[in-house]
């Protein structure tokens, strides 16, 4: 099975960008995408084969989840059951025979770490979140992160040390859901990879000269390993500051 995670910033924006030819070219049999900033009622996206799950912010033009998948889940749910959390369209879980799929757009601490405090707070609770699915099955989530894990994840870790992505705290976090047993499937199969991002800041010619983070990620319950069959990063994609990354498991 594949499995395929975008942030596409703007899914109406990506579509007018060549969303549609990756999408049908790799025909993943789960596609995740956050940042979708839609509301349900502004678009109508045509998928044959796939049933389409969408959670949407409260506000209009922001955040927002959705996942659209070839094989009907025994169950979907939206948000992680906490109020505070779930007015932004932040996940998305469905609920399969032998695993739950999540699909997660991470709040961002924001410039000057305005939201840093609110950040870490989601974290603990989105830890715990899965911990309370893997009590019934494996887990597989996916998504932007909005953190680089450790200097590897970045062009340049030096400069950006205090910088929303790349704090001791989000790492941290981060650190706690490794320990908690789910594993980086990109870092299972290239644990010493350089220049491996997922994001691309829009100045500087970033993108062209690859200065960037990766923070979008697949992890998978440990219990999951010996299926795994490859991770990939699709970095000749364009269309969004992110692009696409992947899994494929027996």
């Amino acid at each position: 099975m594949k499995f395929i995670s975008w942030n596409v910033n703007g899914i109406r924006a990506c579509l007018k960008k060549g969303f549609m030819d990756f999408f049908k070219r790799e025909d993943a049999d789960i596609f995740c995408i956050q940042e979708t900033k839609v509301q349900r009622d502004q678009i109508d996206l045509k998928l044959e084969g796939y049933y389409q799950y969408w959670n949407c912010a409260e506000k209009k033009g922001y955040s927002g989840t959705a996942v659209f998948s070839k094989i009907k889940p025994m169950n979907v749910s939206y948000g992680i059951g906490i109020e505070e959390h779930d007015q932004e369209g932040r996940v998305i879980t469905l609920e399969f025979e032998d695993y739950f799929l999540v699909t997660v757009y991470t709040p961002n601490s924001q410039r000057g770490l305005t939201r840093l405090d609110y950040r870490m707070k989601w974290e603990s609770d989105f830890l715990n979140y899965l911990k309370q699915l893997e009590l019934s099955k494996p887990v597989i989530f996916c998504g932007d992160l909005n953190v680089a894990h450790k200097e590897i994840d970045l062009k340049n870790p030096d400069a950006n040390r205090r910088n929303a992505g790349f704090t001791d705290e989000e790492r941290e976090k981060l650190n706690k859901i490794i320990e908690h047993g789910f594993i980086d499937t990109y870092r299972y199969f290239y644990p010493d990879k350089t220049g491996a991002y997922t994001w691309w800041s829009y100045m500087f010619n970033a993108r062209a000269n690859n200065a960037g983070w990766r923070i979008d990620y697949f992890f998978i319950s440990s219990c999951l390993k010996d299926q795994l069959k490859d991770a990939m990063i699709y970095s000749d994609i364009m269309g969004s500051d992110h692009c696409p990354v992947g899994i494929e498991i027996f």
